[in-house]
C-alpha cells in the first residue's frame, strides 16, 4: 500500500513539474540584453568617447524582425532610454551607446553628457512600449566592467 502511495506521489508530481517547465522555456523573449559594458574602459572623464565606451547590447534571437519602437532601457536610478521608430532584424543585436552619435542599425545612441551604469553594481531593464518588463541584467562591485547576461 505505501508502495503504491509513493508512486501515485511521484507521478503526480512529474505531471505537476511539465507544465512548469513547458511554460517557463515559452516565457523566454526573444529580445534580450547579451553584453553590458558598464565601465567604459580608461579614464571616466566624461568625453563623449568615453562616454560611447560604455553601452548596452540587445539581442533579437528569434528567426523574425522584431520592433523595438517604444521600448526602453532604464537602470536602477530611473534613467531611460526609449527607443524611436526602430526594427531589430531576425538574429540581429543592437548597441545603444551612452553618449551621442549618429543611429544606425547596429548602434544607437543615448545622448547624454554622463555616464548611466554604476561600475558599482547596477541592473539594466528592458520594457516594451506598454512597460512590461521583457528582459533584466544585474551587476555586483569588483567586476571586469563587463557582463554578459
Amino acid at each position: 500500500m505505501r508502495y503504491r502511495a509513493a508512486l501515485i506521489l511521484v507521478a503526480l508530481a512529474a505531471a505537476l513539474a511539465l507544465p512548469l517547465t513547458s511554460s517557463a522555456q515559452a516565457a523566454t523573449y526573444p529580445l534580450h540584453f547579451t553584453l553590458i559594458y558598464y565601465n567604459s574602459p580608461g579614464t571616466d572623464d566624461g568625453s563623449n568617447a568615453s562616454l560611447n565606451k560604455e553601452y548596452v547590447t540587445i539581442k533579437n534571437s528569434s528567426s523574425v524582425s522584431r520592433s523595438m519602437t517604444g521600448y526602453k532601457i532604464l537602470d536602477k536610478a530611473g534613467h531611460r532610454y526609449t527607443f524611436g521608430t526602430f526594427t531589430l532584424g531576425a538574429g540581429k543585436s543592437v548597441r545603444i551607446h551612452t553618449g551621442k552619435g549618429a543611429n544606425t542599425s547596429t548602434d544607437r545612441y543615448w545622448g547624454r553628457e554622463w555616464y548611466v551604469w554604476n561600475n558599482t553594481g547596477d541592473k539594466a531593464y528592458l520594457r516594451n512600449a506598454s512597460f512590461v518588463l521583457r528582459d533584466s541584467c544585474a551587476w555586483g562591485s569588483g567586476g571586469p566592467g563587463y557582463i554578459y547576461c
